[in-house]
């Protein structure tokens, strides 16, 4: 009996010890901020969706998140997360100031969409699939009960398509909802953007807006073409780039007004420096960024992004270089030197393949 005594004694000893080494162990394991496993010893990553080691490094936060958090980000959440820290660290870099930093002047506020019945702000950028989200907060102000019922005469029409321009506001107003409502824009490959600028308004000119051909383009090629006895087949590319990269650009761009707006860099049209943005769309990844954008704003059941055709975000390199193969270097140097902040703060790379 006694000798039974002792061996469950030595039992519960020996439960003892290893409660206390277990307990050790993992007290030596914790980091000191106490957010998870020592890095050396056991690396734990949480499983996220479409999401690889290297994009989870990639991402960089200011402070470490906890594995509930990382469990409720997706793939697409980090994106945007990492889009917007970009653009926050390259505001903050001073050697890109000039580039990166325009005022908050009417100009911009022209370009800013409100809808406030669901607190929103839309900042314009032409030629990245604007139109159709001038559609959707058409409908979400009420001026139309669905996309489909909307006339395409209307969209463009700010007499008739119910969408107020901050600049309608007072500067009171204008102050509260910059401050307070969900605010986005959506951007391109800037250079890509310029090409179909050029070939919408130049070229094909669907929406039967003659002034460019008639009055902006003889402007352009009596300043910009090189041979200027050469005055068939209307406005080149090239002469198109030698104008929008001149640093004496202003003096044409007051003569041409708000047409400018469909080539102008983002920087102008939006000011993403001076007004904190909640998201930043881009048209290459468009399918995705269309539904994050109306989840984000809280109106993701009470409208629709219109169908996209496939294809017609991906970008076009081929399409790309070969406008610019036409485009001395010289000339395509001085044109992204102004659309250099355009390229760093929304995470675009430079086009390496334009520069031998």
């Amino acid at each position: 009996m006694p000798h039974r005594w002792l061996l469950l004694l030595a039992c519960f000893w020996v439960l003892f010890m290893l409660l206390v080494a277990s307990k050790f162990i993992t007290l030596t394991m914790r980091s000191p901020e106490g957010y998870g496993i020592k890095q050396g010893l056991l690396t734990v990553l949480p499983e996220l969706e479409k999401m690889t080691v290297t994009e989870a490094r990639k991402f960089h936060i200011d402070s470490p998140p906890t594995v509930d958090t990382l469990k409720n980000m997706t793939h697409i959440d980090l994106i945007h997360k990492e889009r917007l820290e970009l653009l926050r660290s390259v505001c903050r870099n001073g050697s890109f100031r000039n580039l990166s930093h325009s005022g908050i002047s009417k100009f911009v506020l022209d370009r800013i969409f409100v809808s406030d019945r669901h607190k929103i702000l839309f900042c314009q950028t032409p030629k990245v699939g604007n139109t159709q989200w001038k559609k959707v907060l058409i409908v979400l102000n009420g001026a139309y009960s669905s996309i489909e019922d909307i006339p395409e005469n209307v969209v463009h029409d700010h007499d008739k398509n119910g969408l107020p321009r901050l600049s309608s506001y007072s500067m009171e107003d204008v102050q509260e909802r910059l401050n307070s409502y969900f605010k986005f824009l959506i951007v391109r490959d800037p250079f890509e953007r310029l090409i179909s600028a050029y070939k919408d308004k130049f070229v094909h000119n669907p929406r039967f807006e003659p002034w460019y051909k008639h009055n902006i383009a003889p402007v352009i090629i009596r300043k910009y073409r090189k041979d200027r006895t050469e005055i068939r087949g209307g406005l080149q590319f090239q002469d198109f780039v030698r104008y929008l990269g001149d640093p004496n650009h202003k003096f044409l761009d007051l003569q041409f007004g708000d047409h400018i707006i469909h080539w102008v860099t983002y920087v102008e049209l939006c000011a993403p420096c001076e007004i904190n943005y909640n998201v930043i769309g881009h048209h290459e990844t468009l399918e995705e960024d269309a539904p994050y954008i109306l989840r984000e704003a809280g109106i993701d059941e009470l409208v629709s992004y219109p169908t996209i055709p496939p294809g017609i975000t991906k970008y076009n390199q081929s399409k790309v270089e070969y406008y610019f193969s036409k485009v001395s270097k010289r000339d395509i140097k001085r044109l992204y030197d102004r659309f250099e902040g355009d390229f760093k703060l929304f995470g675009y790379k430079e086009p390496t393949f334009l520069f031998p």
